[in-house]
């Protein structure tokens, strides 16, 4: 009986482990989508989010897809030629 239940265990965790791997992958993929709602004000450079913390583009892709769907929010300019870093006062996304 000790067998069975320590191969049920061992199969539960193989099957298991796809799962786990796929997880971190699939939090980095809504991570845009999330992001990408959490974004106050983009740069060429990287972006405010709306917590007021600054984050570099991930990649170029990422910024340009950004840029595409927010092109009022987007500055094309580094944060650092702005005054108070680029960060702006306004807060579009509560008038949406």
């Amino acid at each position: 009986m000790k067998r069975i239940v320590t191969f049920a265990l061992a199969a539960m965790a193989f099957a298991a482990a796809p799962l786990a791997t796929t997880s971190p992958a699939a939090a980095a993929d809504t991570s845009i989508s999330v992001n990408g709602g959490g974004i106050a004000f983009g740069y060429s450079d990287g972006y405010w989010d709306r917590g007021h913390q600054w984050h570099q583009w991930r990649d170029q892709k990422e910024a340009q897809s950004w840029r595409e769907q927010n092109a009022d929010h987007y500055y094309d300019r580094r944060h650092d030629r702005e005054k108070d870093e680029g960060w702006r006062d306004e807060a579009w996304w509560n008038r949406r």
